[in-house]
């Protein structure tokens, strides 16, 4: 025993145990006499020996350390760092099983957390109540991508020291010790070039790397932005103060061997924690921002910008809410958490007009930016958080017909949950990146009087157990 009363495992024991799910994060989810234990390297209808490495009151974790029964999906991971990276998860499962999984996971969080009934499913989970009396969901299969690989067009680098001097990589998996790595099958092969440039320009001119446990060094990050429609790279800098030795030397050589590098930033970050950014931004040469496109939409997108990574399904997913706002050209649109106006300017082509929200007035200033630079004069942008800035301009006039709303994955503020029910728009749209905060927060609408119609899982990130997915939410009485 583990030593708390009931659970039949404890920490170094080694446990044989069927899989039959995986979660978000990629681990099998194994049964052990009753006991879950979450599997890491295990497959969904795999039967594994692992050693079990801490146990909670619910649930504990373990590794294989041998597989007695392998999945048909499993195949070998083509990346050699894939054990020890963690910036992927799945790999080593077969790609049209992985788009089964990121359904499934929507599916059973939908049912589990928002009591929801799914078509073609069973029973929403408790005692049925919540799903009495409607017609199910519809989640649709997953859209997946044709070739699920080298999609990435952002590489976020830590920079550290090894033996030999700098180094960049990645975190090893619950770790902070950086491991070189010179490739990466996710990243575009031209965002690879350009880390591997810089990393050599740096060794080149003797440029310090930081260190965490000293909090000393001037290198903390490279950040790369690869442009596909425009062929335009960028390059940030984040460094640990403001001065940078033989800076100028600096700039010519990443200029020299950067194809298609329009801009190289410096980013400040002196603060002793895992942050990437600093407060501190500019430009040491060449442009503020790069431009790039989805779909027929150009956009400015600067060093701190948030701006979708992967290109291909980004326009698929934007397509897709805009499909479900029910688009005749009459409607007034509000997009809550609007960033640099992505899909603001889709909706924006539309409908009547569109009014855009967000917190962070750098964020706006670009949404501006690529709404003029577009010719879309038909959409308005305002600083401030969603559940402030729409009661304002109900004041002024303005009912929104529908509200498109992408939080981060905490979900949406429950202050603005309540101002959209107040404001009861004929439809919504909600756009997640996290399926357990979705299903929490669509509980709250249909409790206020919405019915969630169609669900459309969208894979962003093959590889990785991480799922968007965009909603069609309407008003019952309409």
């Amino acid at each position: 025993m583990s030593g708390e009363r009931g659970i039949p495992v404890r920490t170094g024991q080694v446990a044989e145990c069927e899989i039959v799910g995986l979660t978000h994060e990629g681990e099998g989810v194994g049964r052990y006499q009753g006991f879950t234990l979450f599997v890491h390297g295990a497959l969904p209808g795999e039967r594994v020996r692992a050693e079990v490495v801490s146990v909670g009151k619910s649930f504990g974790r373990a590794r294989v350390t041998q597989l007695l029964a392998a999945s048909p999906e499993r195949r070998s991971a083509p990346c050699p760092l894939f054990e020890v990276c963690g910036g992927c998860q799945l790999q080593h499962l077969d790609y049209p099983a992985q788009l089964h999984w990121k359904r499934r996971h929507v599916v059973d969080n939908l049912a589990r957390i928002g009591k929801l009934p799914v078509a073609g499913e069973e029973a929403a989970g408790g005692d049925g109540s919540a799903a009495a009396g409607r017609e199910p969901v519809v989640v649709h299969p997953t859209i997946g991508m044709e070739d699920p690989w080298r999609y990435r067009n952002k590489a976020q680098v830590p920079i550290g020291r090894g033996e030999a001097g700098l180094i960049g990589g990645f975190f090893e998996e619950g770790s902070h010790d950086i491991v070189e790595m010179e490739a990466c099958l996710i990243q575009q092969e031209e965002n690879e070039e350009t880390v591997r440039a810089v990393k050599e320009s740096a060794r080149t001119l003797g440029i310090s790397a930081y260190d965490r446990a000293s909090g000393r060094g001037l290198l903390r990050h490279v950040v790369v932005r690869n442009a596909a429609a425009t062929g335009q790279r960028m390059v940030v800098l984040v460094t640990n103060g403001r001065e940078i030795p033989r800076e100028m030397e600096l700039i010519a050589l990443i200029r020299e061997r950067v194809p298609g590098v329009a801009s190289i930033v410096q980013n400040v970050n002196t603060m002793r924690s895992s942050v990437v950014f600093g407060e501190i931004t500019r430009t040491m040469w060449g442009e503020d921002v790069i431009y790039d496109e989805i779909g027929d939409i150009r956009f400015a997108i600067s060093a701190r910008s948030f701006f979708q990574v992967n290109p291909e399904q980004t326009e698929r997913l934007y397509r897709t809410a805009v499909e479900f706002a029910g688009l005749s050209g009459e409607e007034t649109v509000v997009d809550a958490y609007c960033g640099i106006g992505t899909i603001t300017l889709f909706l924006a082509r539309h409908a009547r007009r569109v009014y855009g929200v967000e917190i962070v007035p750098e964020a706006i200033e670009d949404a501006r930016r690529n709404a003029a630079l577009n010719g879309i004069g038909n959409a308005e942008f305002a600083v401030g958080r969603a559940e402030a800035v729409l009661p304002r301009w109900q004041k002024s006039g303005v009912k929104p017909d529908v509200i498109v709303v992408d939080p981060p994955r905490k979900g949406c503020d429950p202050a603005l949950i309540a101002t959209m029910l107040e404001l009861r728009p004929k439809r919504i749209v909600y756009v997640s990146c996290n399926p357990s905060t979705l299903a929490r927060d669509l509980r709250l609408l249909e409790d206020g009087g919405y019915r969630t119609v169609e669900v459309q899982p969208v894979d962003m990130f093959p590889q990785t157990g991480h799922v968007e997915c965009v909603i069609g939410i309407q008003r019952i009485d309409t």
